[in-house]
């Protein structure tokens, strides 16, 4: 069985963000794919390697930590790269609900993790995607980074890292498509999901809406799957529909 019959076989995938809830999912649902040769997993806490992941010591933060973790794995090239890393609340640092509760040092700290630290991992990774083959480059956004679809305020900080994301994302696809036109970079909106990230805020949320990691993930796989060169610079939601920036 396989989710990924659109890319070459065998496919390197790579898993950034692998010990949290939907990358610990995804790198489960691509062990099991048949298409899939090899699973780089990299997270700040260890995960055991099975099947065909290995695992590798990574800080999105610290750009020397992420040379080292790929420095560790050689001359792969990758057809498939996750991004899954994301900050909503941690600590003291919380989605404000009103513009008192903004804080310098935690929308930095916001920027760092949920824009700055996939921006670092597209300029080292991007290079390293296959040539003459379809690619894609997804880095996790959140629908209420839509700047168009903002109706309600509020989550000035989570909400602000992600537009810049979404724009950072846009802006590498650019420059990418001109010396990878198979390839596509994009953001991916996960839908609300069980995890310890969003779990504070889904007391509302119907259960029909609700996923679990698994679901979730299962989702992620089959947009991946269908997109094109066409795509690259979009943002998608789960069940593949574009999201306004």
């Amino acid at each position: 069985m396989t989710r990924l019959s659109s890319f070459a076989d065998p496919l390197a995938v790579a898993v950034v963000g692998a010990s949290g809830g939907i990358g610990g999912a995804l790198c489960r649902l691509l062990d099991e794919d048949a298409r899939v040769g090899s699973i780089h997993a990299f997270s700040r806490r260890e995960i055991a390697p099975a099947g065909k992941i290995e695992w590798y010591p990574m800080d999105i933060a610290d750009e020397r930590s992420i040379e080292f973790a790929l420095d560790a794995i050689g001359e792969t090239a990758f057809d498939l790269v996750l991004v899954v890393t994301g900050l909503l609340h941690s600590g003291e640092l919380k989605p404000e609900r009103r513009l008192s509760e903004l804080s310098g040092a935690n929308m930095a700290r916001a920027f760092a993790v949920n824009t700055i630290g996939p921006a670092l991992l597209a300029k080292h990774l991007l290079p390293r995607l296959a040539r003459g083959r379809k690619t894609v480059f997804a880095a996790l956004s959140a629908r209420v980074g839509s700047i168009a679809d903002n109706r309600l305020g509020g989550w000035v900080s989570y909400r602000a890292s992600k537009a810049a994301l979404n724009q950072v994302l846009r802006t590498l696809a650019i420059e990418h498509a001109r010396g990878w036109p198979d390839s596509v970079v994009v953001a991916l909106h996960p839908g609300t999901v069980e995890t310890p990230l969003s779990q504070p805020f889904t007391g509302n949320t119907p259960n029909a809406r609700l996923f679990s990691p698994d679901r979730s993930a299962a989702h992620l796989l089959e947009v991946v799957n269908g997109l094109d060169r066409d795509d690259t610079g979009g943002f998608f939601a789960w069940d593949g529909s574009r999201i306004e920036y």
